[in-house]
This record gives C-alpha cells, structure tokens and sequence, in this order.
C-alpha cells in the first residue's frame, strides 16, 4: 500500500466495531484521527466505530509543557521539556500536518545551531563554533503557543472518540483464551478491558496498545499475545531534563548571547553529561517569554542514574550546565527544575529498525509506538497509520483509496 493514499473502510459487518486505544499520547491520537478519517469515507450505512482512548494520566498528545508566571511582570517561563521539535521526512506526514501549518500552529524553527565545548575551570568561557542552520528543506517543526497546543487540538477534533483519562488499565492476562473449538470455528471473541481495582472498561473488538515499549510488555506479559518477544526486543534509555529560567532584566551568562557566533538558538554539547540546550524564547511564537533554556541529558547518563532521587541528579545536572554556559553568582537562574523521562530514547540496531506495529490477528490485539519505528514524532504517525491500515483490512476485507 501506497503511504501516500488515504484508506478508507466499507465493513461488511453492519455492527459497529469497538476498539480501544490504551494511551493518550501521540501515537494514540494519531490512530484515532486516521481511523475516524477512514471512516468517514464510508457509506452512510456503515457505522462509524466506536473508540475510546484510555489515558493514565490528566492529559493527552505527550507533546510537554512546562511552565511559570512572573507574579510582578506577569509573563511566563516556559519549557518543552520533553520533545523539542519534530520531522515530517515522508509525503504522508508532511500532508497529515499541512492544515496545522496553515493556521499557524505547527511552525517551522529554523535555529542556529552550535557547537559547544564547556569550561571546567570556573570564569571560563565555553568554546563555541557555528555548526548549522536548520532550514525549511528539512525543516524542525515546533507547535505553538505550546508544545501541548497540538495534541489537544488533535483531541479536539476527535469526534467519534470518548477520552477516559486518569485510567489506568490493568494488564491483559486475566482475559480468557478462546477454547480449540472455537479458533476452529474462528469464533470472534471480544476484549473485556478492566481498570487497575477490577472495574470493568468495556467489550471491545480490538484493542491498540501505544504504551512505551516497557509498559506495554508489562500490559501483554502472560496474556498469550503472540509478539510478547519483540516487545521485550526493543530497548530504550532514559533521559533528564534540566529547566532553567532569569528574571526580567537579569544579566544573563554570557554563553547565551554569544556575539561571535551571531546568537545561538541551539547547542550540542562536547564533554559533558548534557546533550542539548535549547533557548525557548528565541523559538517561533515565543518571543514574549522571560528567558527560559530547556537542557537535555545525555541518554546514557541518564540511563545510569534513572533510579536516583531527583535532587542530586537536578544538582550534577545543574553543575555541567554552569561548566557549559559559564555563569557566576550575579546571572545565576533564579527558575530550576528537573524532570526524569524514564522511556525517552529507543535504541535500534539493524534488525529492529523497521520493526513496524506488532498484531496478535488472532485475538486482534496491536501494539504500536513511536518505538516500533525511529522512536520520533513522525514514527507515531506511521505506527498510527500502519494500525489503521490493519484494522480497515480486516473489517473491510479491502481498503478501498480515496484522493
């Protein structure tokens, strides 16, 4: 199947299927979007599916938000404390965004990037040296006014899909197998979802699971599902994010406003536990916020410490990010926070690359992810679509393409 075709399904079964997605980030909404798309190019005759999103958390789209008001000017720190930006490499994808570019709410961020080499001696500057300019010929995207805005606008345009948030489904190996009998008779079985105290969530004919790759094998282990190995196959590392932030008028390190490289928007770090910082008030839409940097740790820095209490590791974090950037006393943040992302990384090598959405047919249970692929924004989108293309195929029996 062509990635650049949009599917849409014409059941044979006139009953109205049930599918439960278990996660609200993007991958979830994702497959909810494209299903009730190819849906929607259905006969008026065939029912549109019911599908509810199951989200262990207050909110949807993973796409985090972090931020603080000044009490005295009034304005904002702000933080995209988990993923920075995002690619759209493939025509789909690039045609699946295209109206939120339109109207402004996904950005092209064309940053300056730099290479930052940090002192070890206090009073010190970093060496900095240009590296690049991202551009619009392979753009990073970013959502504004907030990284959050466009997975509760995905959520909003949901419009045959019932939210359950802050519900946490226990693990499948409760439910029943289906007897010999009935695989002979290839009688189709449904999915009695439970929350974590035993209440029931509902009968469903398939059921997505879109957890990090750890919380999904947990949410399989023991139920029979028939992928349960290459679940356990993919592994992913941690990573900490340091959140900083000067007041109004604070002189800032000098680091930061780096004349010889003509102003830096983004910075790779040599020699260090940091990977990245990001300056979020020269991003695209946030040019009104107080000065606000968002540091990314090394992965396997990360990995290391990903059972220590927080306060030490904010506090080494803190120390390679005065060692990078050079402050004293006088522009130290006066904003400092720390949080820990313990599934933030996927690690691929050449067999699990393109691994793609795992499917038990016979219980019609998927797991999906952005781990499933590269591990990145767009992988949700071609998990998401690898879903619905599953799904439409065997409710359908053929998807039929529309323009």
């Amino acid at each position: 199947m062509s990635e650049y075709t949009l599917y849409s399904c014409h059941p044979a079964d006139t009953a109205a299927p049930t599918i439960a997605i278990i996660g609200g980030g993007l991958t979830g909404l994702f497959t909810a979007t494209l299903l009730e798309r190819a849906f929607g190019h259905t006969p008026a005759t065939q029912p549109m599916p019911q599908l509810m999103i199951f989200e262990k958390s207050s909110g949807v789209g993973r796409l985090a938000t972090r931020y603080r008001r000044d009490s005295q000017t009034h304005k904002n720190w702000q933080w995209a404390f988990g993923a920075q930006f995002f690619t759209a490499k493939t025509a789909s994808f690039q045609q699946f965004i295209a109206p939120w570019l339109d109207m402004d709410m996904i950005q092209p961020w064309c940053a300056n990037v730099v290479e930052l080499t940090t002192a070890h001696t206090t009073g010190q500057r970093p060496s900095i040296i240009k590296k690049e300019r991202w551009n619009t010929e392979q753009a990073r995207y970013i959502s504004t006014p907030k990284m959050t805005s466009w997975g509760r606008a995905l959520a909003d345009e949901l419009q045959h899909t019932t939210m359950r948030l802050q519900t946490r489904v226990a693990p499948l190996a409760q439910y029943a197998e289906p007897t010999a009998d009935e695989s002979k008779q290839q009688t189709k079985q449904k999915t009695e979802l439970f929350d974590e105290v035993g209440h029931s969530l509902g009968l469903f004919d398939w059921v997505i699971c879109t957890a990090p790759n750890a919380q999904a094998a947990e949410l399989m282990a023991g139920s029979g599902f028939d992928k349960q190995e290459s679940i356990s196959a993919i592994k992913m590392q941690a990573c900490y994010t340091l959140m900083l932030g000067w007041d109004e008028g604070q002189a800032l390190p000098a680091a930061l406003t780096d004349a010889d490289s003509g102003g830096w928007d983004v910075a790779y770090i040599n020699d260090s536990i940091i990977d990245r910082i990001f300056i979020e008030q020269r991003k695209p839409a946030h040019e009104t916020l107080l000065p606000s940097i968002t540091i990314h740790a090394r992965n396997d820095w990360s990995e290391q410490q990903v059972d220590e209490e927080i306060e030490p590791v904010q506090a080494a974090l803190l120390t390679a990010a005065q060692h990078a950037l050079g402050w004293d006393n006088a522009c130290a943040p006066t904003q400092i926070d720390c949080h820990r992302w313990r599934y933030a990384a996927t690690c691929t090598d050449a067999q699990t690359f393109a691994q793609g959405v795992l499917i038990d047919a016979s219980r019609q249970w998927i797991v999906s992810g952005d781990w499933c692929g590269q591990g990145n924004i767009e992988s949700c989108y071609h998990m998401a679509q690898q879903t619905a293309e599953v799904i439409c195929a065997a409710l359908a029996g053929q998807c039929v393409a529309t323009p």
